[in-house]
């Protein structure tokens, strides 16, 4: 509890500062401070977001039109979940990256990279990491346990440590032993929708027992448009937890 309290003053203690004094910062989006400086969190759609830390963008799982990172500067490091098109693709990257952005992906994303994008990536298999770019990055596992959309070894989440904080991001995942296991986590991406991913009773169980300070729901809504019960989620999760509901879609 006291990591939470303390979690949650650095929240509030930067929300009276303006985004604009990080250059790569664009003004909306939530900040977290880190030993090297504020980190600034931009949900934009689905399973695709954007943070700014230490003047570098770190894009997750950019998909769809480029027009939807316009207020964001190119990016210098990609993450790659998995090879689906909600997660993966070829043209949105090369719309967002630099010449040098480095990527981190799984290997079995490797077939549908063109060639330009390959020679960029680092390729991470289930329990390998890498430094670069300042930053700590772990692939764990994300899949599947009682389906067959998201086999074992196929994804990746990832763990990041960055200016002395932790960020879960689940990518495609059921509530598998490798997430509950996680510790230390500040702010965790938590993905909830069925049949692809895991239930709300899931996502919350697995969320009380790793429990990170700060939980955002994303990747809540099905292929017909059902949106996973965000309220319910925040009422299984309890007290102790925050978890910041925003605008996916």
């Amino acid at each position: 509890m006291r990591k939470h309290r303390i979690l949650a003053a650095c929240w509030l203690a930067a929300a009276s500062l303006a985004a604009a004094d990080s250059p790569a910062a664009p003004a909306a989006g939530d900040r977290l401070m880190t030993e090297s400086g504020p980190l600034f969190i931009h949900p934009v759609n689905h399973a695709t977001l954007v943070m700014t830390w230490n003047n570098r963008a770190i894009y997750v799982d950019p998909v769809g039109s480029a027009a939807a990172f316009k207020e964001f500067p190119p990016a210098d490091l990609i993450l790659v979940a998995h090879g689906h098109g909600d997660h993966y693709s070829a043209s949105t990257i090369d719309a967002v990256r630099r010449t040098n952005t480095v990527l981190v992906a799984p290997p079995s994303v490797r077939g549908a990279m063109p060639e330009s994008q390959r020679t960029l990536t680092i390729w991470l298999g289930n329990g390998e990491g890498t430094n670069v770019l300042g930053l700590r990055i772990e692939a764990i596992p994300a899949c599947n346990l009682t389906s067959s959309f998201h086999p074992k070894g196929a994804g990746n989440g990832y763990v990041l440590t960055l200016g002395g904080r932790r960020l879960y991001i689940s990518g495609d995942t059921e509530d598998i032993p490798e997430m509950r296991r996680l510790r230390d986590i500040d702010v965790a991406f938590l993905c909830m929708n069925l049949p692809y991913t895991m239930s709300v009773d899931k996502a919350a169980s697995a969320t009380r027992e790793f429990k990170p300070s700060v939980v955002y729901p994303y990747h809540f809504r099905s292929r017909d448009g059902t949106m996973a019960d965000l309220e319910s989620f925040k009422s299984k999760v309890g007290d102790g937890i925050e978890v910041r509901v925003r605008k996916w879609y």
